[in-house]
């Protein structure tokens, strides 16, 4: 299993109890929900690591040959 950095995250305690509904309902840690937005707002903005991309280009790739 890879190895995960520790940090402290100091929030507003509204936009807490937001996280915490909207993981509940996704069925995910509160910490599970936070790294889902991180990552897909990562992977958005075209900054998420070169070698998680590259499986995500074959998925779009695939999707796209599917799809016509």
């Amino acid at each position: 299993m890879a190895t995960k950095k520790s940090f402290v995250l100091r929030i507003d305690p509204e936009v807490s109890s937001s996280l915490e509904r909207w993981a509940s309902d996704e069925f995910r840690s509160m910490n599970g929900q936070i790294e889902y937005i991180l990552s897909q707002a990562l992977k958005k903005a075209g900054r998420f690591p070169a070698k998680d991309r590259k499986s995500d280009d074959q998925e779009t790739i695939q999707t796209e040959t599917t799809e016509n």
